[in-house]
């Protein structure tokens, strides 16, 4: 079905509403052989609260982007190539449900549908795009994902020391490397990971010594693909501005 639809005029229609819908700061998404499978509003886990975003998943790349005016405008476009995602499914938790997370090498958070029945739409149509092209390229699935991030809310001292008491002046940082919301003495340093950033990434001192005796496996957060214990805030509690993560530290 996606063969016969990618050179169709209804599918080279559909992705440049697409295009026009990011305008002109959006990346050009029409190349031979793309399709658009479906469309929906999802609610990302951003480091401060859930938000909604608008998703496009086309058979090759997930796009999503912030909600301006719905069906019609979104800004600040995101793309993941679908051959380095990796999906698992997340246990509801209050207000949060039908969730999965979208685990990539350079970025990697959580997102849940409406319904379970929307959720496991989502779900089969990735997994299905992703087997795809890995058969296509004879490539192997991804085995390095980034963290996902613990949101702020869920972290009132510093997750490493377990002393700092969070404050106005004594900021939240995040570890590159486990997720962990640290405290600024506990995460000076730096370190390359080059999937992340062509530049030092900052990350914690558990995370810092792991990784400078070569024990790089060891370091990954013992929460790290499971969020059981996701913060109760209401899903109806978004908001249109920049992911967090993508601005702060």
């Amino acid at each position: 079905m996606v063969d016969r639809l990618a050179n169709s005029e209804a599918n080279t229609r559909r992705i440049s509403i697409v295009e026009n819908c990011f305008g002109a700061a959006g990346q050009p998404l029409t190349i031979p052989g793309r399709v658009l499978i479906g469309e929906g509003v999802l609610t990302k886990l951003c480091r401060k609260k859930p938000k909604a975003r608008q998703f496009f998943l086309f058979n090759d790349i997930l796009v999503y982007g912030n909600i301006v005016i719905q069906k019609k405008k979104y800004n600040k476009q995101h793309i993941i190539p679908l051959e380095n995602v990796t999906i698992d499914s997340i246990q509801d938790e209050g207000d949060l449900r039908n969730g999965w997370l979208i685990k990539t090498p350079t970025k990697s958070f959580a997102v849940y549908a409406a319904t379970a029945t929307e959720k496991s739409e989502w779900m089969n149509h990735i997994n299905k795009c992703v087997s795809d092209l890995l058969s296509k390229s004879g490539k192997t699935p991804s085995n390095e994902h980034a963290a996902v991030w613990v949101p702020d809310s869920e972290a009132t001292v510093c997750m490493r020391c377990q002393k700092a008491k969070f404050t106005p002046v004594n900021r939240r940082h995040h570890c590159r490397k486990c997720g962990f919301v640290v405290c600024g003495p506990c995460s000076e340093k730096r370190f390359l990971l080059p999937s992340q950033s062509s530049k030092p990434v900052r990350i914690c001192d558990f995370c810092y010594e792991l990784l400078s005796t070569g024990e790089m496996t060891a370091c990954q957060s013992t929460r790290s693909d499971s969020y059981s214990q996701s913060p109760k805030s209401s899903l109806n509690d978004v908001s249109d501005d920049d992911d967090d993560e993508d601005s702060s530290d």
